[in-house]
């Protein structure tokens, strides 16, 4: 079955240039020019993964990504002008899996997308381990949900699959690149900020829904894991 794109972008020939790579690539493509535009098809069509421009009008794209992150675990790879660390971080810690910065390269595009496609294709194929319980937390890895005491906490694709990979090795260290490579299925290339920002939003929404229980310890020098106890 083709996989059906989003891409959400106020400049038309931005829309155009994704289109024609995306579908010589055999995907199906659904296309966006504002924020509620975008919220409202993810709501009406089945979307496999959304392309989102930040700076947008009625919406920009942080509060669409914010606003879908409510409900849905949608791979997000976002687009911005803006290059700077901060941005990026932002992006990140509002649910973002991915970010580029414009102008961008299409065959990258099209690379990044088809590696956020395969991870959650796999995510969803491996049922080899159903549950894992850590601490207070139930995590159903079949289907992608975290929950403590019955309520469900409301994680990114990227963290779940990180809070997964440490809770399926309780004990075992993660370096920052060991996560990344087993992640985003990807070599690593670059600095370790990707996955701290990610760990660290991870934290926060855990020990919110946790009452302040320290699930992941990091290991200085090393990287980062889950107890065993």
């Amino acid at each position: 079955m083709s996989k059906n794109i989003l891409i959400v972008d106020d400049d038309q020939k931005i829309l155009e240039l994704i289109e024609i790579y995306l579908i010589n690539e055999g995907f199906s493509l659904f296309k966006a020019s504002d924020g509620e535009q975008a919220i409202a098809m993810v709501r009406e069509q089945r979307i496999d993964l959304m392309v989102l421009d930040v700076m947008m009008p009625k919406l920009d794209g942080l509060e669409v990504c914010k606003e879908i992150r409510k409900t849905s675990h949608l791979p997000i790879l976002m687009l911005s002008a803006k290059s700077e660390d901060m941005d990026k971080i932002i992006g990140i810690m509002t649910g973002a899996d991915d970010y580029m910065v414009k102008p961008f390269n299409p065959l990258e595009l099209t690379v990044r997308i088809k590696a956020l496609l395969r991870r959650a294709s796999i995510n969803q194929e491996d049922t080899q381990v159903d549950t894992i319980q850590v601490h207070s937390l139930k995590i159903n890895k079949q289907n992608h949900t975290v929950e403590v005491e019955g309520r469900f906490i409301k994680l990114t694709s990227v963290e779940f699959d990180i809070l997964f990979l440490l809770a399926s090795h309780k004990g075992r260290v993660f370096s920052s690149e060991e996560i990344f490579e087993k992640v985003w299925k990807e070599n690593f290339i670059g600095s370790n900020k990707t996955v701290m920002v990610h760990i660290s939003n991870l934290r926060e929404k855990l020990e919110e829904a946790t009452g302040g229980e320290k699930i992941i310890q990091t290991v200085w020098g090393v990287g980062y894991k889950i107890d065993i106890h």
